[in-house]
């Protein structure tokens, strides 16, 4: 499959619709703390075992304003690498509500890339999914000594986001890289793996 990238600036134009806000933060007095509080390691992931952790885990998350000016923004942008990079997580992919805080934004390991990079995608969205499907073994960072086999990720999806610098963009991904991005983007509409799971069990069980 051909891959498809699209990149347009939108620079200036984000800055003409968010400069009239007078500076207000995207971020509330507890998000600010969460994020600059410790602002030299990686953060706190939040897991299912805890039972508030496992609360805002199911919502939703808000779009992120890009903004290479706004320091709380790319504070967390940098903790959530350092977290998902660390030797105890040994994660390939993270996204914002796993460290608390329910904004648009993932890091990605980009196995389809030279150097397999982590990349960081803001109000990412998947426009398509092929139909075709692949089985793959998945584990998550905010669900603790457990993986499971999914067959019902989409081996190529086509994505929309915004870069760290406020680029819109749109790309093709395929293979692993594929299931990377559909997990972490569940995580920003309040969906876990498992929920996968258990709706192929219950499709099973109605044949």
């Amino acid at each position: 499959m051909r891959k498809i990238i699209i990149i347009i600036s939108v620079v200036g134009l984000m800055a003409s619709l968010y400069s009239c806000s007078s500076r207000q933060s995207q971020f509330d007095q507890n998000q600010q703390s969460m994020i600059m509080n410790d602002t030299t390691n990686a953060m706190r992931v939040w897991q299912i075992t805890n039972a508030n952790d496992s609360i805002l885990l199911r919502r939703n998350s808000e779009k992120a304003i890009p903004d290479s000016t706004d320091k709380i923004l790319q504070t967390l942008i940098t903790r959530m690498h350092k977290t998902v990079t660390n030797n105890i997580s040994g994660g390939v992919g993270i996204a914002a509500p796993q460290v608390g805080i329910l904004k648009q934004i993932i890091w990605v390991q980009r196995f389809d890339k030279k150097g397999v990079p982590f990349e960081v995608y803001l109000n990412p969205k998947i426009k398509q999914y092929s139909k075709l499907t692949q089985e793959c073994r998945e584990g998550c960072l905010s669900i603790p000594d457990r993986i499971d086999t999914l067959n019902s990720r989409s081996y190529a999806i086509l994505i929309e986001y915004y870069t760290q610098q406020g680029e819109y963009k749109i790309e093709m991904v395929e293979d692993f890289t594929a299931v990377i991005f559909q997990h972490e983007i569940d995580h920003l509409n309040g969906i876990l793996y498992t929920d996968h799971l258990e709706e192929a069990m219950r499709k099973n069980s109605n044949l």
